[in-house]
């Protein structure tokens, strides 16, 4: 029987792996798979998530006024140099969708963060790889060098997920200087909360010197909305009209605008817990290289475990544990372990010392 196909480079689409949840049966896993933030909302955010939902039966605002309005304040730009949408994956989508089709060509590092070769291909481009460097960081001179007439756009993860490291500032402005102004380059800024690294490039400081940049940001991480799925994209806004008109109507629910309304009125708040999940991380990472593990530079809520062809075997030995320890394993390459509770770091630390 024949029925439809998709197109060739759908059907050959590399499959998004989430973090791993655990087991029915089994006591609540220690889960450091998904980097999620290990604090439950905000009461004042719940609040505005229940309240929302009384409301479940209209639609949301589909143009998000008021979010766009509150993240341009926050931002210190315009409204129309905002484009949000179900999280940053999906605003990541739209620019793609809005600036790279079939012929074209999107550069980007690997390993980096999965969602860029399936965001890629859905829109029919190329994606063009660039390692990166031994110490787990973006190799920007090559990047560089890899561009060629059919190049759009280049995208950056800084901190990369999921090795951990920021692209810094010299570096970054070296970039750009070689990139022809005619490629968007997206500085993807999901952790830039989590930084500490003073050398690194703050991408709202860089829109100013770069008519060709985006940056793209979350409320994922820093703001613990995960669920709620709120991201946005922000640039000039030349750049920013084509992408808002690829944002999927209706695509930020009204319990995710409320709450990322709320979260940005609370933001000191959140930062507070931001400086818990940092100060974990320095202790997690001082513990993991006293026993020898090479972790590289860590800027993000996680911190990368360069296992290698052991990766599979570790992660199902600290999955085997009881209750099961979850990190998100890259086959063949190293485990990327999210920064939770100082209980579930501890709990980490003691299964990897006994695997």
């Amino acid at each position: 029987m024949n029925l439809p196909r998709p197109r060739p480079a759908i059907a050959a689409l590399p499959a998004y792996v989430p973090g791993a949840r655990g087991e029915a049966g089994r006591l609540p896993p220690v889960k450091l798979s998904s980097n999620e933030t290990p604090y439950p909302p905000l009461p004042s955010v719940a609040a505005a998530i229940a309240g929302a939902g009384e409301i479940a039966h209209r639609y949301p605002d589909m143009f998000a006024v008021e979010l766009h309005e509150r993240i341009a304040e926050h931002l210190g730009l315009s409204a129309t140099s905002v484009a949000a949408g179900g999280g940053s994956v999906a605003a990541l989508q739209h620019v793609l969708q809005a600036y790279a089709g079939l012929g074209d060509e999107v550069i980007f590092p690997w390993r980096s963060f999965e969602a860029y070769p399936i965001l890629t291909a859905v829109t029919g481009a190329t994606p063009v790889t660039v390692p990166l460097t031994a110490d787990a960081r973006h190799d920007l001179e090559a990047m560089a060098a890899a561009v060629t007439d059919a190049t759009r756009v280049m995208l950056l993860c800084s901190p990369n997920n999921p090795t951990g490291p920021s692209v810094r500032l010299e570096e970054f402005e070296r970039l750009m200087a070689a990139v022809p102004r005619r490629v968007l380059v997206v500085l993807d800024e999901a952790y830039v909360e989590f930084v500490r690294d003073d050398a690194t490039v703050d991408g709202l400081a860089a829109l100013e010197r770069h008519p060709n940049l985006l940056i793209a940001r979350t409320f994922s991480k820093a703001y613990g909305l995960a669920g709620l799925r709120v991201g946005y994209v922000a640039g000039s806004e030349s750049l920013i009209a084509p992408v808002r008109a690829c944002v999927t109507p209706f695509s930020v629910s009204t319990p995710a605008q409320a709450a990322a309304l709320v979260s940005l009125g609370a933001r000191d708040e959140l930062l507070a817990r931001v400086e818990a999940v940092v100060a974990e991380r320095v202790r997690v990472a001082d513990a993991l290289r006293e026993s020898g593990w090479d972790v590289p530079d860590a800027q993000g809520n996680f911190v990368w475990l360069p296992a290698g062809e052991r990766t599979g075997a570790i992660a199902q030995a600290l999955a085997a544990e009881e209750p099961a320890v979850l990190v998100r394993p890259f086959a063949g390459e190293g485990m990327r372990v999210t920064i939770g509770t100082r209980a579930e770091n501890d709990a980490l630390l003691a299964a990897l010392a006994q695997v």
